[in-house]
């Protein structure tokens, strides 16, 4: 188990690359759900992998091992390996338990922060507009969802523009892209390899909030104007209301590589710099699947092992109780 149980916690170094090159080469929502699911994937593995660490070696500690009815002559392994293997994994387990809830608690505080501020000014529909100057829009999440406005970005856009910068949020709040946002920040508490999916996936879903907003409005070259409009008018000016990190913008992002996605319709989803044909697709996401199917395999190994070395421990003790 002592060999098994490392590879999940080492499989990232491969995964999060290919899971990267592969969602440059999918439609926006495919590679949302690729990128935010291999985060999951990895970091349960992750988990797993340190629990079982420090599980085997907390076997070693009498008062365990006399709880399990445990032999130590039967556990297997080194003792002076696997119990200060565990207590690191332990340290580790515990880091990650404490980052996941502080990180939990933040998102819930910066969304009660934002909303506190929006419902303080004027609604019409599910939009609330801020009277401030600095050009601002964003997708707010909660109970009922807000766009938040402020009278600067109003007057930086036309209304047709306008009409497509809201789009563009509203897809965000119903395609509830800040959960998968959540969801890598989360992962990656567990496994500190897992914030390189964060700036593929803030793409990716500012990509699907693209494209709906131009099958909304029907125009393309209009939603390519309002994003590219909005983002020059953000860029001189500071935030005029908090924005929770999870909460998704038109305006954020590498926009140009957005803009000019929008104008190409017939390639939506290339990269400018990786062209890859159906094979090379297939390697990569090949190779993805390897890397996350070898974690969950090695993780259920190390468990299956560990599960056997005890009950092996059991069996002998048992036998010499029963002499």
């Amino acid at each position: 188990m002592i060999f098994a149980v490392w590879i999940p916690l080492l499989m990232p170094l491969l995964a999060v690359p290919a899971a990267r090159r592969l969602a440059e080469s999918l439609p926006p929502r495919a590679a949302a759900w690729l990128l935010t699911g291999c985060a999951a994937a990895l970091a349960a593995c992750t988990t797993a992998a340190l629990g079982l660490l420090m599980a085997a070696g907390a076997l070693w500690l009498p008062p365990v091992a006399a709880f399990g009815h445990l032999s130590l002559s039967l556990l297997g392994g080194d003792a002076d390996v696997t119990v200060p293997a565990a207590s690191v994994a332990g340290a580790l387990l515990t880091c990650c338990a404490i980052a996941v809830t502080r990180r939990a608690l933040r998102h819930r505080a910066e969304l009660r922060a934002a909303r506190r501020t929006a419902d303080a000014h004027a609604l019409a529909g599910d939009l609330c507009i801020v009277p401030d100057a600095a050009p601002d829009a964003f997708a707010l999440p909660g109970r009922p969802d807000r766009v938040v406005v402020t009278a600067g970005m109003l007057r930086a856009l036309p209304p047709a523009e306008r009409e497509a910068l809201f789009a563009h949020e509203r897809a965000h709040l119903t395609g509830r892209h800040h959960l998968f946002l959540l969801t890598v920040a989360l992962a990656s508490a567990c496994h500190p390899l897992l914030r390189g999916l964060r700036p593929s996936l803030a793409y990716a879903l500012e990509r699907w909030a693209d494209e709906s907003a131009a099958s909304r409005v029907g125009d393309r070259r209009v939603t390519a104007r309002a994003i590219g409009r909005a983002a020059l008018a953000a860029r001189a000016h500071t935030a005029a209301v908090p924005r929770p990190s999870t909460a998704l913008a038109a305006t954020t992002g590498p926009v140009p590589r957005r803009v000019a996605a929008l104008l190409a319709p017939d390639h939506p989803t290339d990269h400018p710099r990786i062209h890859l044909g159906l094979h090379g697709r297939r390697l990569i996401a090949a190779a993805l699947l390897a890397c996350v199917t070898f974690s969950a395999a090695a993780a259920v190994e190390a468990a299956a092992d560990l599960h056997q070395t005890v009950e092996s421990a059991q069996g002998e003790h048992h036998g010499d109780h029963g002499d």
